[in-house]
């Protein structure tokens, strides 16, 4: 048999994930035509067809489908080498990739940011903003920042405390809220209400409304927390809000006090393989620290 190249693996693999040839292309960088040539070389290398062609897209032929099971296989293996050899780098220099979401980002994370840049200015971050979990074990990113009550059981961290929620309105609505009295919770139930997408309904505030509040008086649902905020903020309707967001909107006062069944834990988090990393280790130690004294607005002790 011809010598079957790593190049090869990764174009059945990319067709395989892909189901098309100009999706393979883009992953791997190449034209369509230069994607179609290989197939056709590779096919004739090894004397079989590994996709038959259908109108779908490109189907895996029994024998396609053990390459591009291997081709998996070898791509594991090789994230695995890289992940271990960035663990064993001795000095905290170079990137690192850190996922979070936006509302993190624009309310808590970025001072923190500043801080360990101050700290090891030869480390660079690359922050890639999404409300989905990256995969870690691919190196999509070395660490993640989340809100959550079940982090992954891939990756490990450190819990810095529980992210509360409270329920929110306009202060011009309910003046008598701005001195603490807030108002029975069965009462603003029959109220209009804005809530997160049914998308995100594995948040508890989310459970919370979709189970209380009838689904004709949820005016609108918005699948970002910043964006609830500005629905709550314009009047729309009243809802739960994040008190780490919505303590600093002038126009908002909490109808309820911070509610332990909204609450999240939050997470800083990493692949086993990553947490003896220099740059990893560095930017857990101070993001901790930097995190650690902004627990009382996280969690809503004060407004």
């Amino acid at each position: 048999m011809n010598h079957v190249a790593w190049d090869d693996f990764r174009l059945v693999k990319a067709i395989a994930d892909t189901r098309s040839l100009n999706g393979a292309a883009a992953i791997l960088n190449i034209n369509h035509s230069t994607a179609f040539r290989r197939l056709t070389d590779l096919e004739k290398r090894l004397g079989t067809v590994l996709f038959e062609r259908h109108r779908t897209g490109y189907a895996l032929t029994p024998a396609g489908d053990e390459m591009a099971q291997l081709a998996s296989r070898m791509d594991d293996d090789v994230e695995s080498f890289m992940r271990k050899l960035a663990g064993q780098s001795l000095i905290p220099t170079g990137e690192l990739r850190v996922t979070t979401n936006d509302t993190l980002l624009v309310y808590l994370l970025m001072p923190v940011f500043a801080a360990f840049r101050r700290a090891y200015p030869t480390i660079n971050l690359d922050v890639v903003l999404t409300n989905q979990p990256l995969n870690l074990s691919k190196r999509d990113a070395d660490i993640a920042i989340r809100a959550t009550d079940n982090p992954p059981e891939t990756l490990v961290g450190r819990r810095i405390c529980g992210l509360n929620w409270a329920i929110y309105g306009l202060k011009s609505e309910y003046p008598d809220a701005v001195t603490g009295a807030h108002p029975e919770l069965d009462a603003l139930a029959s109220r209009v209400w804005v809530s997160l997408g049914d998308q995100l309904g594995h948040i508890r505030a989310v459970r919370y409304v979709h189970e209380r509040v009838p689904e004709a008086q949820i005016a609108i649902k918005i699948n970002t927390v910043l964006g609830l905020t500005e629905a709550v903020e314009e009047g729309i309707g009243i809802g739960p809000l994040p008190c780490l967001i919505a303590d600093r909107r002038e126009k908002l006062v909490r109808l309820s006090d911070p509610n332990p069944d909204f609450a999240t834990g939050l997470w800083l988090l990493t692949h086993p393989d990553l947490r003896a990393s220099p740059r990893v280790r560095a930017f857990l130690d101070v993001a901790a620290g930097e995190l650690s004294k902004l627990k009382p607005l996280i969690e809503g002790v004060r407004s």
